[in-house]
Protein backbone atom coordinates (compact mmCIF):
# COMPACT_ATOMS: atom_id res chain seq x y z
CA UNK A 1 0.00 0.00 0.00
CA UNK A 2 2.57 2.34 0.84
CA UNK A 3 4.51 1.86 -2.73
CA UNK A 4 1.36 2.29 -4.56
CA UNK A 5 1.17 5.52 -2.62
CA UNK A 6 4.11 6.73 -3.27
CA UNK A 7 3.87 5.93 -7.20
CA UNK A 8 0.71 7.30 -7.59
CA UNK A 9 2.58 10.88 -5.89
CA UNK A 10 5.40 10.59 -8.06
CA UNK A 11 2.56 10.35 -11.03
CA UNK A 12 0.90 13.02 -10.08
CA UNK A 13 3.79 15.20 -9.90
CA UNK A 14 5.33 14.56 -13.14
CA UNK A 15 2.02 14.65 -15.12
CA UNK A 16 2.00 18.20 -13.22
CA UNK A 17 5.36 19.64 -14.33
CA UNK A 18 4.36 17.71 -18.11
CA UNK A 19 1.16 20.78 -17.95
CA UNK A 20 3.58 23.57 -16.87
CA UNK A 21 2.01 23.34 -13.20
CA UNK A 22 5.75 23.60 -11.50
CA UNK A 23 4.18 24.23 -7.90
CA UNK A 24 1.56 21.33 -8.33
CA UNK A 25 4.56 18.87 -9.04
CA UNK A 26 7.15 20.01 -6.74
CA UNK A 27 4.14 19.23 -4.05
CA UNK A 28 3.32 15.94 -5.32
CA UNK A 29 7.12 14.41 -5.65
CA UNK A 30 7.53 15.72 -2.32
CA UNK A 31 5.11 14.06 -0.99
CA UNK A 32 6.30 11.12 -3.09
CA UNK A 33 9.94 11.14 -1.37
CA UNK A 34 7.94 11.38 1.78
CA UNK A 35 6.25 8.44 1.10
CA UNK A 36 9.67 6.55 0.43
CA UNK A 37 10.63 7.08 4.14
CA UNK A 38 7.48 5.19 5.07
CA UNK A 39 9.36 2.63 3.15
CA UNK A 40 12.13 3.39 5.71
CA UNK A 41 10.46 2.81 8.70
CA UNK A 42 8.46 0.05 7.81
CA UNK A 43 11.82 -1.68 6.97
CA UNK A 44 13.20 -0.69 10.35
CA UNK A 45 15.87 1.66 9.34
CA UNK A 46 15.38 4.75 11.01
CA UNK A 47 19.03 6.29 10.79
CA UNK A 48 19.33 9.71 9.86
CA UNK A 49 15.22 10.36 9.99
CA UNK A 50 15.43 12.43 12.65
CA UNK A 51 17.56 15.43 10.79
CA UNK A 52 15.04 14.19 7.36
CA UNK A 53 12.24 15.01 9.22
CA UNK A 54 13.44 18.68 10.30
CA UNK A 55 14.25 18.99 6.45
CA UNK A 56 10.35 18.22 5.23
CA UNK A 57 9.54 20.45 8.35
CA UNK A 58 11.47 23.12 6.91
CA UNK A 59 10.55 22.46 3.21
CA UNK A 60 6.64 22.00 3.50
CA UNK A 61 6.34 24.77 5.55
CA UNK A 62 7.29 27.01 2.36
CA UNK A 63 5.01 24.70 0.57
CA UNK A 64 2.02 25.08 2.64
CA UNK A 65 2.91 29.16 2.06
CA UNK A 66 2.65 28.19 -1.39
CA UNK A 67 -0.30 25.79 -1.62
CA UNK A 68 -2.69 28.46 0.26
CA UNK A 69 -2.31 30.28 -3.08
CA UNK A 70 -3.34 27.58 -5.37
CA UNK A 71 -6.00 25.53 -4.27
CA UNK A 72 -7.68 23.95 -1.30
CA UNK A 73 -6.85 20.25 -1.66
CA UNK A 74 -3.20 20.90 -2.19
CA UNK A 75 -3.36 23.54 1.01
CA UNK A 76 -4.88 20.58 3.09
CA UNK A 77 -2.21 17.84 1.43
CA UNK A 78 0.34 19.89 2.93
CA UNK A 79 -0.81 20.81 6.68
CA UNK A 80 -1.61 17.32 6.90
CA UNK A 81 2.37 16.03 5.76
CA UNK A 82 3.87 18.89 8.05
CA UNK A 83 1.79 16.89 11.22
CA UNK A 84 2.80 13.39 9.76
CA UNK A 85 6.02 15.12 9.46
CA UNK A 86 5.86 15.91 13.32
CA UNK A 87 4.32 12.47 13.91
CA UNK A 88 7.27 10.63 12.95
CA UNK A 89 9.73 13.01 14.77
CA UNK A 90 7.76 11.96 17.92
CA UNK A 91 8.25 8.40 16.61
CA UNK A 92 11.37 8.80 16.93
CA UNK A 93 11.43 10.05 20.72
CA UNK A 94 8.83 7.05 20.96
CA UNK A 95 6.25 9.80 22.27
CA UNK A 96 3.77 9.34 19.61
CA UNK A 97 0.38 7.92 20.90
CA UNK A 98 -0.84 5.67 18.57
CA UNK A 99 -3.85 6.32 18.10
CA UNK A 100 -3.35 9.77 17.26
CA UNK A 101 -0.73 7.99 14.54
CA UNK A 102 -3.71 5.79 13.19
CA UNK A 103 -5.88 9.22 12.73
CA UNK A 104 -3.19 11.20 11.15
CA UNK A 105 -2.44 8.57 8.73
CA UNK A 106 -6.13 7.63 7.64
CA UNK A 107 -6.55 11.66 7.04
CA UNK A 108 -3.14 11.76 4.84
CA UNK A 109 -4.10 8.75 3.03
CA UNK A 110 -7.66 10.14 2.16
CA UNK A 111 -6.49 13.67 1.12
CA UNK A 112 -3.34 11.73 -0.84
CA UNK A 113 -5.71 9.75 -2.17
CA UNK A 114 -8.14 12.04 -3.38
CA UNK A 115 -5.81 14.73 -4.34
CA UNK A 116 -3.66 12.15 -6.69
CA UNK A 117 -6.44 10.71 -8.37
CA UNK A 118 -8.25 14.65 -9.54
CA UNK A 119 -4.45 15.54 -10.65
CA UNK A 120 -4.37 12.82 -12.81
CA UNK A 121 -8.39 12.65 -14.00
CA UNK A 122 -7.53 16.70 -14.83
CA UNK A 123 -4.36 16.45 -16.44
CA UNK A 124 -5.47 13.43 -18.45
CA UNK A 125 -8.68 14.80 -19.82
CA UNK A 126 -7.14 18.47 -19.58
CA UNK A 127 -11.35 18.97 -17.75
CA UNK A 128 -11.84 19.72 -14.35
CA UNK A 129 -12.96 16.45 -13.99
CA UNK A 130 -12.54 16.53 -10.01
CA UNK A 131 -12.74 19.75 -7.88
CA UNK A 132 -9.63 20.67 -6.24
CA UNK A 133 -10.95 24.11 -4.41
CA UNK A 134 -10.15 27.89 -4.84
CA UNK A 135 -6.75 28.88 -3.84
CA UNK A 136 -7.25 30.83 0.20
CA UNK A 137 -5.91 33.99 -1.21
CA UNK A 138 -4.38 35.74 -4.36
CA UNK A 139 -2.02 37.93 -5.22
CA UNK A 140 -2.63 40.98 -7.69
CA UNK A 141 -0.32 42.07 -10.14
CA UNK A 142 0.36 45.95 -9.65
CA UNK A 143 0.23 46.03 -13.33
CA UNK A 144 -2.39 44.74 -16.11
CA UNK A 145 -1.22 41.59 -17.46
CA UNK A 146 -3.96 42.49 -20.51
CA UNK A 147 -3.55 45.34 -22.54
CA UNK A 148 -6.89 47.03 -23.53
CA UNK A 149 -7.72 46.51 -27.01
CA UNK A 150 -7.32 49.05 -29.66
CA UNK A 151 -9.72 51.35 -30.66
CA UNK A 152 -9.78 50.51 -34.00
CA UNK A 153 -8.46 47.56 -36.45
CA UNK A 154 -4.66 47.50 -36.44
CA UNK A 155 -3.28 44.93 -38.49
CA UNK A 156 0.36 44.32 -39.14
CA UNK A 157 2.33 45.84 -42.47
CA UNK A 158 4.36 42.82 -42.61
CA UNK A 159 1.30 40.25 -43.22
CA UNK A 160 -0.78 40.02 -46.48
CA UNK A 161 -4.02 39.69 -44.63
CA UNK A 162 -3.02 43.20 -42.52
CA UNK A 163 -2.56 44.77 -46.05
CA UNK A 164 -5.71 43.60 -47.81
CA UNK A 165 -7.97 44.61 -44.39
CA UNK A 166 -6.60 48.09 -44.80
CA UNK A 167 -7.07 48.16 -48.62
CA UNK A 168 -10.90 46.92 -48.19
CA UNK A 169 -11.60 49.48 -45.52
CA UNK A 170 -10.29 52.39 -47.70
CA UNK A 171 -12.19 50.84 -50.55
CA UNK A 172 -15.72 50.79 -48.75
CA UNK A 173 -15.20 54.97 -47.75
CA UNK A 174 -13.12 54.40 -44.51
CA UNK A 175 -9.80 56.35 -43.36
CA UNK A 176 -7.05 54.78 -41.88
CA UNK A 177 -4.19 55.43 -40.75
CA UNK A 178 -0.74 54.38 -42.76
CA UNK A 179 3.37 54.45 -42.45
CA UNK A 180 4.59 55.98 -45.45
CA UNK A 181 7.94 56.60 -46.15
CA UNK A 182 8.74 59.67 -44.00
CA UNK A 183 6.23 60.06 -40.87
CA UNK A 184 3.18 58.65 -40.41
CA UNK A 185 -0.41 59.83 -42.69
CA UNK A 186 -4.47 59.09 -42.81
CA UNK A 187 -5.22 57.74 -46.25
CA UNK A 188 -8.67 57.80 -47.67
CA UNK A 189 -9.59 56.90 -51.24
CA UNK A 190 -9.60 59.24 -53.95
CA UNK A 191 -13.24 57.47 -55.06
CA UNK A 192 -15.03 58.28 -51.80
CA UNK A 193 -15.18 62.45 -51.06
CA UNK A 194 -17.00 61.91 -48.00
CA UNK A 195 -14.07 59.91 -46.50
CA UNK A 196 -11.79 62.76 -47.79
CA UNK A 197 -14.48 65.29 -46.03
CA UNK A 198 -13.86 63.14 -43.04
CA UNK A 199 -10.13 63.26 -43.18
CA UNK A 200 -10.56 67.19 -42.60
CA UNK A 201 -12.99 66.43 -39.39
CA UNK A 202 -10.65 64.27 -37.53
CA UNK A 203 -7.65 66.30 -37.79
CA UNK A 204 -9.88 69.96 -37.02
CA UNK A 205 -7.90 70.57 -40.54
CA UNK A 206 -8.59 74.01 -41.96
CA UNK A 207 -10.92 73.59 -44.69
CA UNK A 208 -8.38 75.84 -47.05
CA UNK A 209 -5.19 73.62 -46.54
CA UNK A 210 -5.46 71.26 -49.75
CA UNK A 211 -4.79 67.34 -49.38
CA UNK A 212 -2.24 66.04 -51.59
CA UNK A 213 -2.50 62.69 -53.31
CA UNK A 214 -0.09 59.43 -53.67
CA UNK A 215 0.46 56.98 -56.32
CA UNK A 216 2.19 54.27 -56.97
CA UNK A 217 4.60 54.90 -59.80
CA UNK A 218 5.08 57.73 -62.57
CA UNK A 219 3.57 55.00 -65.31
CA UNK A 220 0.31 55.86 -63.58
CA UNK A 221 0.50 59.38 -63.94
CA UNK A 222 2.31 58.57 -67.90
CA UNK A 223 -1.32 56.55 -68.45
CA UNK A 224 -3.42 59.57 -67.19
CA UNK A 225 -1.58 61.81 -70.22
CA UNK A 226 -1.31 65.40 -68.12
CA UNK A 227 0.15 68.27 -69.31
CA UNK A 228 3.86 68.06 -68.20
CA UNK A 229 6.74 69.47 -69.89
CA UNK A 230 10.01 67.40 -70.33
CA UNK A 231 11.39 69.63 -68.07
CA UNK A 232 8.99 68.58 -65.52
CA UNK A 233 8.84 64.79 -65.80
CA UNK A 234 12.85 65.06 -66.19
CA UNK A 235 12.65 66.61 -62.54
CA UNK A 236 9.80 64.05 -61.31
CA UNK A 237 11.95 60.64 -62.70
CA UNK A 238 15.01 61.82 -60.25
CA UNK A 239 13.02 62.93 -57.49
CA UNK A 240 10.58 59.83 -57.42
CA UNK A 241 10.02 57.55 -55.11
CA UNK A 242 11.08 59.75 -52.26
CA UNK A 243 10.43 62.25 -50.10
CA UNK A 244 9.54 65.03 -52.23
CA UNK A 245 6.06 66.42 -53.20
CA UNK A 246 5.54 67.72 -56.60
CA UNK A 247 2.53 70.90 -57.05
CA UNK A 248 1.52 70.25 -60.68
CA UNK A 249 -1.43 72.15 -62.51
CA UNK A 250 -4.68 70.52 -61.71
CA UNK A 251 -7.21 68.82 -64.81
CA UNK A 252 -9.42 66.79 -66.27
CA UNK A 253 -6.78 64.18 -66.54
CA UNK A 254 -6.77 63.13 -62.52
CA UNK A 255 -10.13 61.35 -63.33
CA UNK A 256 -8.06 59.16 -65.93
CA UNK A 257 -5.57 58.72 -62.75
CA UNK A 258 -8.64 57.23 -60.80
CA UNK A 259 -9.40 59.78 -58.44
CA UNK A 260 -12.96 60.08 -59.68
CA UNK A 261 -15.01 61.37 -57.28
CA UNK A 262 -13.02 63.21 -55.01
CA UNK A 263 -11.83 65.64 -57.32
CA UNK A 264 -12.76 68.29 -55.92
CA UNK A 265 -11.79 67.56 -52.92
CA UNK A 266 -8.04 66.93 -53.19
CA UNK A 267 -5.44 70.00 -53.93
CA UNK A 268 -6.66 73.59 -54.62
CA UNK A 269 -9.06 74.70 -57.82
CA UNK A 270 -5.82 75.24 -60.26
CA UNK A 271 -3.57 72.90 -58.90
CA UNK A 272 -2.28 69.34 -57.09
CA UNK A 273 0.37 67.73 -55.14
CA UNK A 274 1.70 64.45 -56.41
CA UNK A 275 4.02 62.00 -54.36
CA UNK A 276 5.33 58.62 -55.09
CA UNK A 277 6.62 57.01 -51.31
CA UNK A 278 9.50 55.01 -51.37
CA UNK A 279 7.65 52.48 -49.28
CA UNK A 280 6.96 48.89 -50.25
CA UNK A 281 4.66 48.25 -48.16
CA UNK A 282 2.68 51.41 -48.98
CA UNK A 283 2.93 51.10 -52.80
CA UNK A 284 1.59 47.63 -52.70
CA UNK A 285 -1.99 48.99 -50.81
CA UNK A 286 -2.05 52.02 -53.41
CA UNK A 287 -2.26 48.84 -56.17
CA UNK A 288 -4.64 47.90 -54.33
CA UNK A 289 -6.90 51.10 -53.87
CA UNK A 290 -6.51 53.17 -56.38
CA UNK A 291 -4.52 57.06 -55.62
CA UNK A 292 -5.19 57.52 -52.14
CA UNK A 293 -5.96 61.31 -50.59
CA UNK A 294 -2.77 61.54 -47.28
CA UNK A 295 -1.94 63.82 -45.41
CA UNK A 296 0.31 63.68 -41.88
CA UNK A 297 -2.00 61.35 -38.61
CA UNK A 298 -1.50 64.45 -36.26
CA UNK A 299 -4.15 66.43 -35.35
CA UNK A 300 -3.95 69.81 -36.73
CA UNK A 301 -0.89 72.05 -35.79
CA UNK A 302 0.75 69.08 -33.44
CA UNK A 303 3.90 67.26 -34.07
CA UNK A 304 3.96 64.43 -36.60
CA UNK A 305 3.08 60.75 -35.60
CA UNK A 306 6.81 58.41 -36.03
CA UNK A 307 4.89 55.26 -34.41
CA UNK A 308 1.72 53.82 -34.86
CA UNK A 309 1.24 53.49 -31.62
CA UNK A 310 1.10 57.49 -31.63
CA UNK A 311 -1.79 57.69 -34.21
CA UNK A 312 -3.56 55.00 -32.28
CA UNK A 313 -3.29 57.12 -29.28
CA UNK A 314 -3.98 60.10 -30.46
CA UNK A 315 -6.85 59.36 -33.50
CA UNK A 316 -7.46 55.69 -33.23
CA UNK A 317 -11.12 56.55 -31.58
CA UNK A 318 -11.66 58.37 -34.95
CA UNK A 319 -10.21 55.62 -37.32
CA UNK A 320 -11.48 52.65 -38.71
CA UNK A 321 -8.12 51.05 -38.83
CA UNK A 322 -4.18 51.56 -38.14
CA UNK A 323 -1.58 49.33 -40.43
CA UNK A 324 1.09 49.10 -37.92
CA UNK A 325 4.73 49.40 -39.71
CA UNK A 326 6.83 50.15 -36.24
CA UNK A 327 8.78 53.53 -35.79
CA UNK A 328 8.59 55.41 -39.60
CA UNK A 329 11.77 55.94 -41.54
CA UNK A 330 11.84 60.05 -41.08
CA UNK A 331 10.66 62.14 -37.76
CA UNK A 332 9.64 65.02 -40.24
CA UNK A 333 6.92 65.04 -43.52
CA UNK A 334 7.92 65.56 -46.70
CA UNK A 335 9.67 68.38 -48.99
CA UNK A 336 6.81 70.40 -51.04
CA UNK A 337 7.89 71.87 -54.47
CA UNK A 338 5.82 74.29 -57.01
CA UNK A 339 6.63 73.23 -59.42
CA UNK A 340 3.88 74.66 -61.37
CA UNK A 341 5.86 77.34 -63.56
CA UNK A 342 9.01 75.19 -63.98
CA UNK A 343 9.94 75.82 -67.35
CA UNK A 344 9.22 79.98 -66.39
CA UNK A 345 10.87 80.29 -63.41
CA UNK A 346 11.86 77.03 -61.54
CA UNK A 347 10.65 75.44 -58.77
CA UNK A 348 10.15 77.19 -55.22
CA UNK A 349 10.50 75.42 -52.02
CA UNK A 350 6.95 75.80 -50.02
CA UNK A 351 8.01 73.45 -47.11
CA UNK A 352 11.15 72.35 -46.44
CA UNK A 353 10.62 68.67 -45.26
CA UNK A 354 12.64 65.45 -44.64
CA UNK A 355 14.89 66.54 -47.84
CA UNK A 356 17.19 69.37 -47.42
CA UNK A 357 15.85 72.41 -49.65
CA UNK A 358 19.92 72.85 -51.06
CA UNK A 359 19.67 69.21 -52.11
CA UNK A 360 16.15 69.43 -54.01
CA UNK A 361 17.70 72.61 -56.04
CA UNK A 362 21.04 70.84 -56.70
CA UNK A 363 18.96 68.07 -58.66
CA UNK A 364 16.46 70.73 -60.18
CA UNK A 365 19.92 72.54 -61.67
CA UNK A 366 21.29 69.05 -62.56
CA UNK A 367 18.14 68.24 -64.41
CA UNK A 368 17.81 71.96 -65.81
CA UNK A 369 21.58 71.91 -67.50
CA UNK A 370 20.76 68.42 -69.20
Amino acid sequence: LILIGGFVQLLAGFLAFRKYDHLGGAAFLTFSALWSHLVDIGAGNSEGFTAGSIAFLVLNAFLIILASSFNVVLLCMALAVELLTICFLLFTLENLPLPFEIVMLIILSIICFYGATASLANCMFGKDLMMMGPPLFTVESSRKDTKDPPPCICPRSHCTSGLRTIADLLNTGAVCGVPTDTVYALAASCKHPEAIEKVYRIKDRPQEKPICIFISNLDQLRAASPPISPLLWEFMENVYPGGIGCIIQKGEWLKKLGVGAGYSRVGTQDSIMIRVPDLTVLVHLIDMTGPLAITSANPSGEADSTHHDMVISRLGHKLEGVLCDGESDEVVASTVVNCTKIDESGITIIREGCIPAVKVMQIFESVKSR
